[in-house]
């Protein structure tokens, strides 16, 4: 059988809100997102497992707000007064001065914002400045559970749809019930997919799918 022809569709579109899979692990994270510049003192922790998504959506997010992307290395924290600031791994890649005065620059409510991404919840971060650690505890957070069964089909589908193979309806509920619970895990089946496929000049199908996940 012949498989599907691939096409080239030139650069990787920038992460949206629309390509952003949904479901209930992550709707109330999606919806405090997005009520920028809504957020209280101007800063929003989104916080999350590994996998669960964060960094897409605070990518969308960021490419919808036009906003800086900061590096944690940079010494110019006055390059993020007055715009959209957003700030990845807060937790483990920023020094706690760095991280005070972005606070700072956020809450002065001149249009900018803060929207940081971690793992653990910014009360439990460290630090041994007294009033970097008064507004950690009182940042608003917006949490992203592990993947549920919606919003891993939605990146499966976007996974395969990026690679311009269409399987079988069938497909997804068998990938569902034994694949790995991370997005990571979802690229990776649908990367396998492919790639066998090809070697093998056959359709994804459930018994290609099976034969993958059994190894």
């Amino acid at each position: 059988m012949a498989r599907q022809l691939r096409l080239s569709l030139g650069r990787e579109a920038p992460p949206s809100f629309d390509d952003f899979a949904r479901g209930p692990s992550n709707a109330d994270a999606v919806a405090a997102v997005q009520a920028w510049p809504a957020w209280r003192d101007g800063c929003l922790a989104l916080i999350g497992p590994k996998g669960a998504g964060k960094s897409h959506l605070a990518r969308a997010w960021a490419e919808a707000a036009g906003a800086l992307v900061f590096d944690p290395g940079s010494p110019d924290v006055m390059a993020a007064a007055g715009r959209p600031v957003l700030l990845e791994d807060a937790d483990r890649r920023v020094s706690t001065e760095g991280l005070f005065h972005l606070i700072n620059l956020a809450a002065r409510g001149d249009g900018g914002g803060l929207l940081l991404t971690a793992r653990t919840l910014p009360a439990t971060w460290p630090t041994a400045l007294p009033d970097l650690r008064s507004r950690l505890n009182a940042l608003p957070v917006a949490e992203i559970e592990p993947p549920d069964d919606d919003v891993l089909e939605g990146v499966l589908r976007r996974f395969f749809r990026d690679r311009n193979i269409r399987p079988p309806e069938a497909v997804y509920p068998y990938l569902l019930a034994r694949m790995g619970r991370s997005i990571p895990d979802a690229a990776e089946v649908v990367r396998r997919l492919d790639e066998a496929g090809d070697e093998g000049f056959r359709p994804v199908t459930r018994v290609l799918a099976r034969q993958i996940l059994e190894g």
